[in-house]
């Protein structure tokens, strides 16, 4: 197209855009008004008209010839109803998690069980007593809900809830050693997640860090010398989510809870992930539960709610009265609170700790960490018909053995053993890494997304966490493939 002819067209394409006040008063946006609204529709048509004057501005010929069409109007009307369509689309949903990955932050980590989705839901559309003493006619306490089942389960004296384990342990520190030392090993120094750090925490809680010992070894004349009239706390931090082997040494919780009280000092252990009950007898690696570190000699302990203990998420924060009722008074915990769904979430997955026996099979997340390998294979055999026919002309698709990992920094080098649906696209000259990054972002893209993994040119399904097997292959053939 010459420079004139493009002048011309563009001018014509401008002249050619109707006025707000014409797409506001024409009869196909009427009925549209009706649902969404006088001001929607119209910041909807500014929208589109700044859209429209963009794209002629930059000589999008496909734009130009739009506009110059007989039913240009009716085309744009159509757009401006899309785009009000696409407001309601709500941005947060469901997906199925084929990641291999059980506890996956990304994906919203523990999946709640039936009983805490109806109380979450019962609290939030009713008034409810979360600060209120029925019997008394008086203000309540929030944490009233759940501390003495958090002092039943774990043998605390008190307890405390706030919306993650980083406020937790910002909350203790600012609580307990604002302006004062706390003593902690820097193989302990751990960055917790989207570059969080507990030296930046320690930062933000207003006290100060005093690192003692060396990346892979730290004794306990380490802890014993770093103490002065400044020290306020002793802190352990277990490295959950990642392992140092080797040449290591490191101090227990009942070396350094005896150090601790020998010299008037807090000793507070942060265990992360958290868990509530010996997961080892449900043949899952060992990892320190909180009762341990209590019974060790620590004041006070914070760990997840969202992680090992497979509830919301939250921070739980445990330990002696006295202490913990300082903590409460801080200004900061107002700031941190958690409101009356995740409290009624939370109090719903401690009432089933009551009953370990049955855990297993009431808790989702210890459901999927449980789940028979022969039983995942059997749900692969089962599945793989399906996908090879739907998948013939774009990909092989074969059944292998892989490692699903507990996820969330939780036992980062224990793998549990799974098995997947491993999905190759068919071979074409420079182009398989771009057929398997269609296809993966066509299963992200139905109406239930599915998430994989992407791994040596595939796209590999591990089918741990799969719980609906029907509703996967309604996705499946409910889609064009080819």
């Amino acid at each position: 197209m010459s420079y004139n002819i493009f002048v011309k067209s563009s001018s014509n394409a401008f002249r050619a855009l109707p006025n707000t006040d014409t797409l506001l008063q024409s009869a196909e946006l009427s009925e549209v008004i009706d649902v969404y609204g006088r001001n929607a529709v119209k910041a909807a048509i500014r929208e589109e008209l700044e859209y429209l004057r963009a794209e002629i501005s930059d000589n999008n010929s496909a734009v130009i010839n739009q506009v110059l069409q007989e039913n240009f109007f009716g085309i744009t009307c159509g757009d401006i109803v899309n785009r009000l369509k696409s407001t309601e689309d709500n941005t947060l949903i469901p997906v199925i998690n084929l990641t291999g990955t059980v506890i996956h932050t990304n994906l919203g980590r523990a999946r709640l069980p039936e009983r805490a989705v109806t109380a979450m839901s019962l609290v939030a559309s009713n008034p409810s007593n979360l600060e209120y003493n029925l019997e008394s006619g008086k203000r309540g306490d929030r944490d009233s809900h759940v501390e003495k089942l958090l002092c039943d389960i774990t043998g605390a004296e008190a307890a405390t809830v706030v919306n993650n384990n980083a406020a937790a342990v910002l909350l203790v520190l600012n609580t307990l050693a604002v302006n004062r030392e706390v003593i902690i090993s820097r193989g302990e120094l751990v960055e917790i997640g989207g570059a969080f750090r507990i030296p930046e925490v320690m930062i933000s809680a207003n006290c100060i860090l005093r690192e003692i010992g060396t990346t892979n070894r730290t004794h306990l004349k380490d802890y014993q010398s770093a103490i002065n009239s400044n020290t306020s706390v002793v802190m352990k931090v277990h490295t959950s989510n990642y392992e140092i082997k080797g040449f290591t040494s490191s101090i227990s919780e009942t070396e350094l809870s005896a150090l601790a009280r020998e010299n008037n000092l807090h000793f507070v252990s942060d265990l992360g992930s958290g868990t509530l009950v010996d997961i080892a007898k449900y043949g899952l690696p060992k990892e320190p539960t909180v009762s341990d570190a209590l019974k060790e000699g620590a004041n006070v302990v914070t760990f997840s709610g969202d992680k090992l203990l497979g509830g919301p998420q939250a921070g739980l924060i445990v330990g002696k009265k006295s202490l913990i009722q300082k903590i409460k008074q801080n200004p900061l915990k107002r700031a941190l609170r958690v409101d009356k769904v995740t409290i009624a979430a939370l109090a719903e997955v401690l009432k089933l700790y009551t009953d370990p026996d049955r855990l297993p099979e009431r808790l989702p997340l210890l459901k999927s960490l449980v789940r028979d390998t022969k039983e995942i294979q059997e749900l692969a055999e089962k599945l793989l018909p399906f996908f090879v026919g739907a998948l013939a002309s774009i990909a092989e698709v074969t059944i292998k053995p892989c490692k699903s990992q507990i996820g969330s920094g939780a036992l980062p080098l224990d793998l549990l053993e799974s098995s997947s649906l491993v999905l190759k696209p068919l071979a074409s000259e420079g182009k398989t890494d771009v057929k398997l990054q269609s296809l993966a972002k066509k299963f992200r893209g139905l109406s239930t997304p599915v998430v994989g993994r992407l791994h040596d040119g595939k796209l590999i399904f591990d089918l741990r966490c799969l719980e609906d097997e029907s509703e996967l292959l309604d996705l499946l053939n409910s889609t064009s493939w080819s």
